[in-house]
């Protein structure tokens, strides 16, 4: 890099080295010749390419506490809520609080005119696997519930299970990555556009 003096104050002037990494200059010609012949870039004979499809993209927002998520693809919407603010410890019994966040949910559901929807409940790994299993349906029999009552459809079927401690979207070990493996999940399809 070369200096100058101006008014007695040195400026700077860039050099003339390129401000790109090497080999990655732009050129006008292709970076490697393609024979256009080349029995590799053709299929075989009697082959077919596969039917184009859109890619499905995953969007996902999780609130500022990590209490709630919402994952949208072009498929479906999920929502996935940590248990702390549905229940009590070890309980299946919903709080007060949750009430207001199912209401919404179920306004998101009838929105979307879903009619199938996914309730599926899951534990962290403290405490035995069966009781793990056994909370996390309860739990999510509550939600269910809950949804059906704010719904008041009798069209929308419900899939209700329970998973325990089967498929942890975080580590469980510490205390925060096992809260975010105490959810509830509602998934149901997404409404063309």
């Amino acid at each position: 890099m070369a200096a100058t003096c101006l008014l007695g104050i040195p400026t700077a002037h860039a050099d003339d080295s390129p401000s790109v990494p090497p080999g990655t200059e732009p050129t006008a010609t292709a970076p490697v010749e393609v024979d256009p012949n080349d029995p590799d870039l053709k299929l075989p004979e009697g082959g077919t390419l596969a039917e184009p499809k859109v890619l499905d993209i995953k969007q996902v927002v999780e609130d500022q506490t990590g209490d709630e998520r919402r994952e949208d693809t072009n498929a479906d919407v999920k929502f996935a809520l940590q248990a702390e603010v549905l229940f009590g410890k070890d309980s299946a019994k919903l709080s007060a609080e949750s009430q207001a966040r199912i209401a919404a949910i179920a306004e998101e559901i009838k929105k979307q005119n879903a009619t199938r929807i996914r309730v599926f409940g899951f534990t962290d790994n403290l405490g035995s696997s069966a009781h793990g299993d056994v909370l996390s349906r309860q739990r999510a029999n509550a939600v269910q519930a809950a949804l059906d009552d704010e719904l008041n459809d009798p069209n929308v079927t419900f899939d209700v299970r329970g998973y325990g401690e089967q498929y942890p979207i975080a580590s469980n070990a510490t205390e925060e990555s096992r809260k975010k493996n105490r959810r509830v999940e509602i998934t149901f399809p997404r409404t063309e556009d």
